[in-house]
């Protein structure tokens, strides 16, 4: 097998994974056609073609009017699943969803979460893999419209529901807006993450502190991107000490922007800090979960030896018990050493 053969066998894990942005292209169209929704590209080949990162976040509120259905969420999330397992073996993932897709066009919480339940348990019985899953805050539409979605998360709780996240334009809603929502998802045992320091916005308008802010004021264990929290070397290495967790993905939505994402990861590996691969919007950034950690040993120069023990690392991320993080474990660990016996 070649060093990339190998990379994309190891077993993984994703916690950085927005169902919106898991569809294929095709999917998406033949959504949009089953619901009578117009879309604004109907090739499938030039669907995610970008502008910006603007343009990216317009076309994921036109995915979600495209799924409407329990059905319809199930498809997505069943998809999102088994399309890892089979580019890169993905075994277990964490996945956001926003809601505030999908209410102002009638769909309510109920509908889309059980949908991505039961899209979720069918990829379990089938494949053996394990989805959980994450409602995130839409912080452009302010802190009133956050506590209504956390309630409702509340309201209807579902067992495969673990946490909260938080993501869209940093600028338009800094985190400490947020502070009575993630209070409320934490009182009632959700773990929180957030979108925090993305690197297609400024440092003015995604500052360091912002990380800071989502670890202290609103709970976070782990943080979404990160990329700007270089730009302040002490809380770098207050992140590094604490062992934050950083959810970081090799490709964004616009290809010009490569460049400068990959000399962040770099940096940011340079520093010490714990990174956790990830695929982000995976079919819309052209990549996948055996795509990003291919991508990752080429930036970091890492070998199969680094990326597998990078792999292993990624389960301390996960909102999993101590208990079934070492289950997990082994369980990777005997994979990978039927993979290096084979190889041999």
């Amino acid at each position: 097998m070649s060093i990339d053969a190998i990379i994309r066998a190891i077993p993984k894990i994703d916690l950085h994974c927005h169902l919106a942005g898991s569809l294929s292209a095709r999917t998406v169209i033949a959504l949009a056609a089953k619901n009578s929704v117009p879309l604004p590209v109907t090739n499938p080949d030039k669907f995610y073609d970008f502008t910006d990162f603007y343009d990216f976040l317009s076309r994921l509120e036109v995915i979600g009017r495209c799924m409407v259905t329990r059905d319809d969420f199930a498809r997505v999330s069943y998809e999102a699943l088994v399309d890892g397992h089979r580019k890169g073996n993905l075994r277990y993932a964490e996945f956001f969803f926003s809601p505030n897709y999908h209410y102002p066009h009638g769909v309510c919480y109920e509908t889309m979460v059980d949908g991505f339940v039961d899209g979720l348990r069918r990829a379990k019985e089938e494949f053996g893999i394990t989805g959980r899953l994450i409602p995130a805050i839409n912080r452009e539409l302010g802190a009133e419209v956050a506590m209504a979605m956390v309630r409702d998360v509340l309201t209807h709780r579902r067992e495969e529901v673990i946490g909260i996240g938080m993501d869209c334009a940093e600028f338009k809603g800094p985190p400490e807006l947020f502070r009575d929502a993630y209070a409320l998802a934490r009182s009632a045992g959700l773990r929180c993450t957030a979108h925090a320091c993305e690197d297609n916005q400024t440092l003015m308008q995604a500052p360091p502190r912002n990380v800071e802010t989502c670890l202290d004021v609103l709970g976070c264990d782990r943080i979404d991107h990160g990329y700007n929290i270089l730009a302040d070397p002490i809380l770098t290495c207050q992140c590094r000490e604490r062992g934050v967790p950083f959810t970081v993905c090799s490709h964004t939505c616009v290809p010009q922007r490569m460049e400068k994402r990959a000399a962040s990861l770099q940096a940011m590996h340079d520093a010490g800090l714990f990174l956790v691969p990830c695929t982000d919007d995976p079919p819309m950034f052209g990549t996948d979960i055996g795509t990003t950690y291919v991508t990752m040993a080429r930036i970091l120069s890492l070998g199969v030896e680094e990326i597998v023990a990078m792999s292993l690392r990624t389960i301390e991320a996960a909102w999993l018990s101590d208990e079934e993080k070492a289950t997990m474990k082994v369980a990777f660990q005997a994979e990978i050493q039927a993979l290096s016996e084979m190889d041999a």
